[in-house]
């Protein structure tokens, strides 16, 4: 297991790098390993209800885990609520590990965590799903279920 302060630099070159606005980026297995290696690290899933019911999430623990919508089913507006709800989840000087299912959602989602006070935002490179195949099937490609990491199907 890598250590906290590792990952942490790890997604703090990822900023640097990619002139990210937030904390900074992580992969599928770093923010695994983050998770594991800080109790206070917290996997936000921002997909909506509807994909967590068809399709699965991570299996975290659920004092690492919480969900917030970063827009709603159906019509994809943005959930006006995102950063009170968050706030009442996740404590403002945690890490926070932001989720969706090909990581476009995720990085706006940190981008706002962060212009409310979340010092230690992140994104999860890949997303869930991670990007389409040439056939345009999820789940193939990368992501956190291609990283073999712990999931469970809906």
């Amino acid at each position: 297991m890598t250590s906290r302060d590792t990952l942490l630099q790890a997604a703090q070159e990822r900023r640097q790098q990619d002139q990210l606005p937030y904390f900074g980026a992580l992969t599928p297995q770093e923010a695994y390993d983050l998770l594991r290696a800080d109790p206070r690290a917290v996997l936000v899933d921002v997909r909506t209800q509807a994909e967590l019911d068809w399709i699965g999430g991570p299996d975290v623990p659920e004092a690492q885990s919480a969900h917030v919508e970063w827009s709603g089913y159906p019509g994809g507006a943005q959930n006006p609520r995102f950063v009170e709800e968050l706030k009442a989840r996740v404590p403002v000087d945690a890490p926070v590990l932001f989720l969706c299912r090909s990581a476009a959602r995720s990085k706006h989602a940190a981008r706002v965590a962060t212009e409310a006070g979340y010092r230690f935002a992140m994104d999860v490179l890949e997303g869930f799903e991670g990007a389409r195949d040439e056939q345009h099937h999820r789940k193939t490609v990368e992501g956190w279920c291609v990283r073999g990491l712990p999931w469970h199907g809906a």
